[in-house]
Formats: structure tokens, sequence, C-alpha cells
């Protein structure tokens, strides 16, 4: 009981981006996942890139605010690790052997799944963005990144009021999604 009440507020440290909580799990988990990979072909490096790849998952199912941990914090951060080293190795085409099991593991493909789309839409919309031309890019940088309103938007690139603004923003939001949408497809 003890265990789960600590590991829900690392938890929703790691929600917060508390460094604390971060460095907590980091203490209480690196080791087995480096152990695991070690064991497995891997090396310092690689151990280091897998948990934090790990990292990043749980940190957005926790942000998502629907996560709930069916297990054990190690078991599922070892279960992210594992199915993220035996991909590395298949991607590296590495035969090995099951890995050796330090714990029981817990189904995460889902997550990575979902973590993977995720970083090819950010690829895709980088591509995108590239693409998209001035002053569009601008833009949408000024507006979405750089958070500024019609009113300065407009000041800044020479419409004659926000409204104007708004419409050419409008446009080039239109002219980004068919481009995102053409290399998705790809």
């Amino acid at each position: 009981m003890r265990t789960e009440i600590n590991e829900q507020k690392l938890l929703e440290g790691l929600a917060l981006n508390d460094r604390k909580a971060i460095e907590a799990i980091y203490k209480q988990h690196y080791n087995m996942v480096q152990s695991m990979i070690l064991s497995n072909s891997g090396y310092p490096d690689d151990a280091r890139d897998v948990f934090q790849e790990a990292m990043i998952v749980l940190y957005e199912k926790v942000r998502s605010g629907s996560f709930e941990l069916n297990c054990q914090l190690k078991t599922y951060l070892y279960s992210v690790c594992r199915r993220l080293w035996l991909k590395r190795l298949s991607q590296l085409q590495k035969t090995t052997p099951e890995v050796n099991n330090l714990e029981m593991t817990v189904p995460v493909e889902e997550d990575l799944e979902m973590h993977e789309q995720r970083n090819f839409d950010f690829l895709v919309m980088e591509r995108s963005m590239k693409n998209l031309g001035e002053p569009c890019k601008s833009l949408l940088e000024a507006y979405y990144l750089q958070k500024k309103n019609m009113v300065e938007i407009a000041a800044n690139f020479g419409y004659t009021n926000a409204d104007n603004a708004k419409n050419q923003k409008y446009k080039c939001l239109m002219r980004l999604k068919k481009l995102f949408s053409q290399y998705k497809n790809k």
C-alpha cells in the first residue's frame, strides 16, 4: 500500500515536470533497465537512450490524464524498455534470444504505437512547415508558437487590420493541412 502511494506521488510529480520526482524514478529504476540491456547485447549509451524514451512514453501517458497504473511502476517501465530494446535490436538486425526477464512484463504495445505515431506526426509537421513558404510559416509560428494576438500579427506583417490577418492565418493553416496530409500519405 505504501509503495502504491509513493508511486502515485512520483507519477503526479512527473506530470507536473517535478525534477525531484523525475530523479527519483531514475534512481529507483534505471539500474534495472541498464542491467537488462547490457545483458542483451547493449551498451550503457543504449540503456540511457531506451530509458529516456520510456520516460517520455510514461510522461505522455501520465499527462493525458487517463493513465491508470495497474502494476508496479518498475514493471511498467521494464516492459516499455524491454519492448523498445527488442524493437531496436530487430532494427539493427541483431538476433537475440528472448530477453532475460527480471520482472513480470505488462503489455505496452498500444502505448508505444501511440508514441511512435506521435513522433511520426511531428516529423511530418516539421517537413510540412519547412515547405510551407513565407509569409505563412512566420505567420503561423507567430500565432501558435510565439502566442501573438491578431492585432500584433497584423502590425508585424503589414495587414490592414486583425480580421485580414485572421483570414490569412486561416488560408495558411489550410495550406499547411494540405501539405501535412500529402506528406503523411507518402
